[in-house]
């Protein structure tokens, strides 16, 4: 697998965009500079880029956003590291289709480029968009994602409220819906949380654990530390879904 952060969520209660994983960005980015930021999951770019530009040049980054240059796709094969920001998914991936930048992200990949996403950034970097709870603003052309990782993830995961009176279904149902039509499994990632994904690891870290959902079988609770890879990766390579 290439080497991706994926992150629930840009910003935690009480703290600033991007803080509470800011040592973990320095430390799986090293001494790569050049960073290009993908702004498409919300409507206002420019707001979006300003934030995020202020955020990450402090961080050391030399920021370019990929709605701000004639040429996307060259920016992309050109940088050190992507960063797919949040938002709405369905916006994201048809704006990744429309500008045809799915495989030039792909090309960044296999030449050594890292990924980071937040929330909606995440989602796209699996199979498919369908584990997002976004509204369809806007339709995609397909369903069909970046497929970076073999797995789904369903970020800002909230755990089955037992004292509610909501009567509309939990992320835990729609979860285990999708499991009834796909086989992928699906990582239920809570805010403050993020996976790490290299070296044939899928390391989950920040302060809580995640559900893990696979089609036939029981959710489990793993907590942070862990390596994710055997409950995901090889239990679909054990199902020939993956090499």
């Amino acid at each position: 697998m290439p080497r991706l952060l994926l992150i629930s969520n840009s910003t935690v209660h009480g703290q600033g965009y991007l803080d509470h994983v800011e040592g973990e960005i320095r430390d799986f980015v090293g001494n790569r500079t050049r960073l290009v930021f993908v702004p498409y999951a919300l409507h206002d770019r420019r707001a979006y880029c300003a934030q995020a530009e202020s955020r990450l040049t402090r961080l050391g980054f030399e920021f370019t956003s990929a709605h701000d240059v004639s040429n996307a796709s060259r920016a992309i094969e050109q940088s050190e590291v992507i960063f797919v920001g949040g938002g709405n998914t369905f916006r994201l991936l048809h704006e990744l289709q429309k500008n045809c930048l799915i495989e030039p992200i792909h090309r960044a990949m296999r030449n050594g480029a890292l990924y980071i996403g937040s929330s909606a950034g995440s989602i796209v970097a699996c199979p498919s968009l369908k584990t997002t709870k976004d509204m369809p603003v806007v339709q995609p052309m397909s369903f069909e994602a970046l497929a970076l990782v073999p797995f789904q993830i369903s970020p800002h995961y909230l755990d089955p409220d037992p004292n509610s009176s909501h009567m509309g279904e939990t992320q835990e149902q729609r979860i285990l819906q999708f499991l009834e039509e796909n086989e992928e499994p699906v990582i239920g990632l809570r805010e403050g949380s993020f996976l790490r994904v290299e070296h044939e690891a899928v390391m989950l870290k920040g302060p809580h654990s995640a559900r893990i959902f696979r089609w036939g079988a029981a959710p489990v609770e793993v907590s942070s530390g862990n390596n994710l890879n055997d409950l995901l990766v090889r239990q679909l390579a054990s199902a020939g879904l993956v090499a």
